[in-house]
C-alpha cells in the first residue's frame, strides 16, 4: 500500500444488488476473519469521497487504518473513477446513492461499519446514518458538517443567500459546467487542489465559470500542496466525464421530496459516536453551521485544525489518521441497535 502508487492498493469491482457497478479498494489487515466467520466480529472502516476526488484521496489514512487491524472499504462514488456513470441527475439522490453503500456492505459481508465521509462524502455518510441507521458502528465526518433535513424546501438559491461562499455551487448546478470543466478539466484540478491561487473569488457567484474557463485569473501557489503533479494526472485520468460528479450538485429537489416522502429523521441515531474534523482555513466549514451541530447531536466530538484547509486527509495526514484511531479506541465502537428506514 504505496500512497503514491494507485495499482499498490488490492482494487475490486463488483455489480451491485441496486444493479450498479462499484469500483473499490478493499483492503484487509491480516488478521481480518476469514467468511467462515462472523462478518460482525470484525470492524471495517467505509471511507466516503467527496467532489471533485476519487477512492484515491484516502490514500494516506488506508495504509495506517489497516495497520490498526481496520478492514478499510473505499468506493469510487457513482459517477466517478471506475464506478458506474448514469446520465440521469435522478440516479445521484442521497436516497439511491445510500443504497448503493447499503449493498456494497452487503456483497463484503459486513453488517455494520464505521463510516467517514469527506466533502460530499460527509453529506452521503450522514444522510447514510438516517436512511440505514443499523448499519453504522460509528460515524465521522471530515470538513462539511452534518446538516439535517428540512421540513421546508430550499432551493439552492435560497441557500447561497444564507452562506454567499456556496455561490460556487450554482456554477456547477448549471448543465453547461459540465462541458465547461471537462474541456478545462486540468486547470479546474489544480485550482481545487490548491496547486495554483485565483485572484478573484471562486466561491462568489460568477466567479467559478471565470477562473475556469479563463486561465490568466490564477497564479501558481506557494504553498504546500495537496498533491504532487503525478497524483494530480491519475485523479484527472479518472474524471475524464464530469456529467456524474456534478450531478449531485443538481439533486436539492430531489433530495427534499425523497426526504418528505420517508419522513426521514431530522437527528442522528441516539448513542452514534459522531467525529467532526476540519481546517481552520476550510471555507465549507461555516462557524454557524459547526456551531448548530455542536448544540444538536449528543455524543459529538470535533477537531479543529488550525491553518489547514479543505483537503485534511493530504495536509494534515498524520494528524487526522492518528486522530480517528484515538477517537476509535476511546468509544470502542459498540453497535448501534436501530432499524434500517427501508
Amino acid at each position: 500500500m504505496n500512497p503514491m502508487d494507485p495499482a499498490s492498493f488490492n482494487h475490486r469491482t463488483e455489480r451491485l444488488s441496486t444493479g450498479r457497478t462499484y469500483h473499490f479498494v478493499d483492503q484487509r489487515p491480516v488478521t481480518y476473519p476469514d467468511h467462515k466467520k462472523p462478518a460482525a466480529a470484525a470492524r471495517t472502516i467505509l471511507c466516503v469521497h467527496g467532489f471533485p476526488d476519487i477512492w484515491y484521496g484516502w490514500r494516506y489514512q488506508i495504509g495506517p487504518w489497516v495497520r490498526a487491524g481496520y478492514r478499510v472499504v473505499v468506493p469510487d462514488m457513482l459517477g466517478y473513477g471506475g464506478t458506474d456513470k448514469p446520465l440521469a441527475v435522478e440516479e445521484y439522490s442521497t436516497k439511491k446513492l445510500c443504497a448503493d453503500l447499503a449493498a456494497l456492505l452487503d456483497i463484503i459481508g459486513v453488517s455494520r461499519a464505521i463510516v467517514i465521509g469527506h466533502d460530499w462524502g460527509s453529506y452521503i455518510a450522514g444522510r447514510f446514518a438516517l436512511w440505514h441507521p443499523d448499519r453504522l458502528l460509528a460515524l465521522a465526518l471530515f470538513s462539511a458538517p452534518f446538516t439535517p433535513p428540512t421540513k421546508r424546501y430550499n432551493s439552492l438559491e435560497d441557500i447561497v443567500k444564507k452562506v454567499p461562499n456556496y455561490a460556487y455551487q450554482l456554477y456547477f448546478a448549471r448543465s453547461e459546467s459540465t462541458k465547461e470543466i471537462e474541456a478545462n478539466l486540468e486547470r479546474f484540478l489544480r485550482l481545487t487542489y490548491a496547486l495554483e491561487v485565483p485572484q478573484i473569488n471562486p466561491m462568489l457567484d460568477g466567479n467559478m465559470r471565470q477562473v475556469i474557463v479563463n486561465p490568466g485569473v490564477t497564479r501558481p501557489s506557494t504553498s504546500k500542496r495537496p498533491l504532487t503533479n503525478d497524483e494530480l494526472q491519475y485523479v484527472a485520468s479518472q474524471l475524464r466525464n464530469m456529467n456524474g460528479p456534478l450531478s449531485y450538485y443538481r439533486t436539492t429537489k430531489i433530495r427534499f421530496e425523497e426526504e418528505q416522502a420517508a419522513k426521514l429523521p431530522s437527528h442522528l441515531p441516539a448513542g452514534l459516536p459522531v467525529l467532526h474534523i476540519w481546517g481552520g482555513k476550510d471555507l465549507s466549514a461555516t462557524p454557524g453551521v459547526v456551531s448548530r451541530m455542536r448544540e444538536m447531536i449528543a455524543g459529538y466530538e470535533e477537531i479543529e485544525l488550525p491553518y489547514k484547509g479543505h483537503w485534511i486527509m493530504a495536509e494534515a495526514k498524520e494528524e487526522v489518521t492518528g486522530a480517528v484511531l484515538r477517537w476509535l479506541s476511546k468509544w470502542e465502537v459498540k453497535p448501534v441497535k436501530v432499524k434500517s428506514m427501508l
